[in-house]
C-alpha cells in the first residue's frame, strides 16, 4: 500500500519519535497539546500551537534559570534557591514587568535604602 494508509509505522520497525524531540525541545509538546484540548480554550487546537507554546515556555524557563544561576554564582552558592530567583526576576526589567503581580515565597526583597534615610553629608566642621 502506498501513501499514509495501513501499516505505515510497521515498516519502520523502530520506536516512535516524540514531538518534543522532533521540535528539538525539552518541554513536553504532547502534554501541552492535551492541556490545551482539555482546558476548553477553543473547540479545536492545531498541531503547531503546542509546539509554539512549548518553545516559548522553554525559552522563558531558560532565561530565568540563567539569570538565577548568575545570581547564585555571585552569592558564592552552588544551588539556586528562591532568593536567587527573586533577585534574577526583579533585576531584569522585562521579567519584572512580566511577573509584576507574582510573589516568590522565601524570595525577600531587593536591597534598597531610600536616599532620604541616608545620613546627611556635612561640608565643614562648624560644630
Amino acid at each position: 500500500m502506498s501513501g499514509r494508509g495501513k501499516g505505515g509505522k510497521a515498516k519502520s520497525g523502530g520506536k516512535g519519535k516524540s514531538r518534543s524531540s522532533r521540535a528539538g525541545l525539552q518541554f513536553p509538546v504532547g502534554r501541552l497539546h492535551r492541556m490545551l484540548r482539555k482546558g476548553n480554550y477553543a473547540q479545536r487546537v492545531g498541531a503547531g500551537a503546542p509546539v509554539y507554546l512549548a518553545a516559548v515556555l522553554e525559552y522563558l524557563a531558560a532565561e530565568v534559570l540563567e539569570l538565577a544561576g548568575n545570581a547564585a554564582r555571585d552569592n558564592k552558592k552552588s544551588r539556586i534557591n528562591p532568593r536567587h530567583l527573586q533577585l534574577a526576576v526583579r533585576n531584569d526589567e522585562e521579567l519584572n514587568k512580566l511577573m509584576a503581580g507574582v510573589t516568590i515565597a522565601q524570595g525577600g526583597v531587593l536591597p534598597n535604602i531610600n536616599s532620604v534615610l541616608l545620613p546627611k553629608k556635612t561640608g565643614g566642621s562648624d560644630e
